[in-house]
């Protein structure tokens, strides 16, 4: 069972799901997650989540933010994780009710599998890589955009809670 509430889900989630797509999306295109992406995930949680969690809680899940931050930091240190994947998973992080770390690690863990899987997939086909040709993505022989994991996590996991799935 989750323990954030179908309340944050919902309303979390309707705000960050426009984000997370223009995420997915520039982290495909052009293999880059903007710092505005990042900051207007941020914004959204800073203004909404009082809204809908305790004032309380609404402060310990800024001190995820930073520990998430940290370690992103030192992952992008010994080329980990790219940058823009650090700063958007730090800004993911205020988002997740701290006991639900564990089930939406498992999910991120499950969603890697599967959108590596789709993205180099898709990029074997040319019917589907001549929708996008231009597309950074399509020609990165080691890379990943990350970016559609790390958005597809947050969507799932704040769209389950607003559906109460767990």
């Amino acid at each position: 069972m989750l323990e954030i509430t179908a309340a944050q889900g919902l309303v979390l989630g309707l705000l960050a799901l426009p984000v997370c797509a223009w995420v997915a999306y520039t982290d495909l295109s052009e293999m880059k997650i903007r710092n505005v992406a990042v900051l207007a995930l941020m914004a959204l949680f800073a203004v909404a989540a009082p809204f809908v969690m305790p004032l309380a809680e609404y402060g310990w899940r800024w001190l995820q933010f930073a520990a998430v931050l940290a370690v992103g930091f030192v992952l992008h240190a010994i080329r980990a994780v790219g940058a823009g994947d650090a700063k958007f998973a730090a800004a993911m992080a205020p988002f997740v009710a701290p006991g639900d770390a564990a089930e939406v690690g498992l999910l991120f863990a499950g969603l890697l599998v599967v959108t590596f899987v789709a993205h180099r997939t898709a990029r074997a086909v040319p019917a589907v890589r001549g929708l996008a040709p231009e597309w950074q993505s399509w020609h990165e022989p080691k890379d990943f955009p990350m970016g559609i994991t790390l958005a597809a996590t947050l969507v799932c996991y704040l769209g389950a809670a607003a559906l109460g799935l767990a």
